[in-house]
């Protein structure tokens, strides 16, 4: 029961640790590819090739002077980036990144590369996830700033039109796979990945998981040209660098999933299970650092449009070919 405990306790340590690190150096990385897609050079003089930048930056964050506008709901206003940042955390309670391991023979039994696996794995991403509107909804509104609460405004708008897309999206891989564990997910596509069987469901997927996050071309919640900085503009220091860690947890979050249901999670040959998932999920990365330094940012009706009258007939189309398969497959 102890060896356990500790177990449990030295993983939710290791994974959020990595977690934060990897976080902080993804501004590196963004910085890096959009500076050589514009031929510029990028963060160079912090460390060898820059390398210290993601570091420099947090030091500077928390000495920064921490502005509170006197007009603004205190509470909400403080509470606002930590409803932001906990989700995308928690989330990586049930995503898997391995198989088992005795860590070179030191553990008596193999233990689960995974903090926890429960049976609604899938369902409680989801939730949990869906619950980091509410950080930039209250930054918006209790901010008392109409640029503020207009990003906010946008922000549940676009949640509710797209993580309705996202979440039927996925409904065909459930449907192939018969269960809702995310380890069992990976474990199913042993064989073949299921992007083989779902490359619309893909496709969905990714383009919705864009707008959850708020990235370009969907970043019409702090789009600066038309709201300074949305649902950011009156924070500073740490709170506003809460809500980039936000962003990039929440990046991690999607990236990782899309790696567990489409792209057999951390199944490859020769390397080890880990060090697979890690180069999955860094192509994730890759792709929406990609698309933001190519596509141009959409308006606001577009948007809508987009979400409701191409993604959500398409998903209902998904749902519909993969229940048609699985029937004729199955007999």
């Amino acid at each position: 029961m102890l060896e356990a405990l500790i177990i449990m306790v030295v993983k939710i340590g290791v994974v959020f640790g990595v977690l934060l690190l990897v976080a902080a150096y993804m501004t590196w990385v963004e910085r890096k590819v959009i500076a050589a897609i514009q031929v510029r050079w990028g963060p160079t003089r912090v460390g060898p090739f820059g390398l210290l930048q993601p570091i420099a930056d947090g030091i500077k964050l928390f000495f920064k002077e921490d502005l509170t506008p006197s007009q603004v709901d205190r509470t909400l206003f403080l509470l606002a980036p930590a409803l932001s940042v906990v989700p995308a955390m928690i989330a990586f309670a049930v995503i898997p990144f391995g198989g088992t391991t005795t860590v070179f023979g030191l553990l008596s039994h193999p233990v689960a590369l995974q903090i926890t696996d429960i049976d609604v794995g899938v369902l409680y991403v989801f939730a949990v996830t869906s619950l980091g509107v509410y950080g930039i909804v209250l930054a918006g509104w209790s901010s008392n700033n109409k640029y503020s609460l207009l990003g906010g405004l946008r922000s549940s708008a676009q949640m509710i039109s797209y993580e309705l897309s996202l979440g039927l999206s996925i409904v065909g891989v459930m449907m192939i796979a018969g269960t809702l564990s995310l380890n069992k997910i990976v474990a199913a596509q042993s064989p073949v990945w299921f992007i083989v069987y779902q490359p619309l469901g893909f496709l969905l997927y990714i383009i919705s998981a864009a707008a959850e996050v708020s990235r370009t071309p969907f970043d019409l919640t702090e789009c600066e040209n038309e709201l300074v900085a949305g649902y950011q503009t009156e924070y500073s220091s740490m709170k506003f660098g809460l809500y980039y860690l936000a962003e990039y947890a929440h990046i991690l979050v999607v990236s990782s999933l899309a790696v567990s249901l489409f792209f057999g999670g951390w199944h490859g040959p020769f390397l080890p299970p880990v060090v697979w998932f890690l180069i999955k999920v860094f192509i994730f990365i890759f792709i929406f650092i990609w698309v933001r330094a190519t596509f141009p940012r959409f308006r606001y009706d577009q948007l809508m449009k987009f979400g409701w009258k191409v993604l959500f007939p398409l998903s209902l189309l998904n749902i519909m070919l993969t229940a048609v398969g699985v029937i004729l497959f199955s007999r």
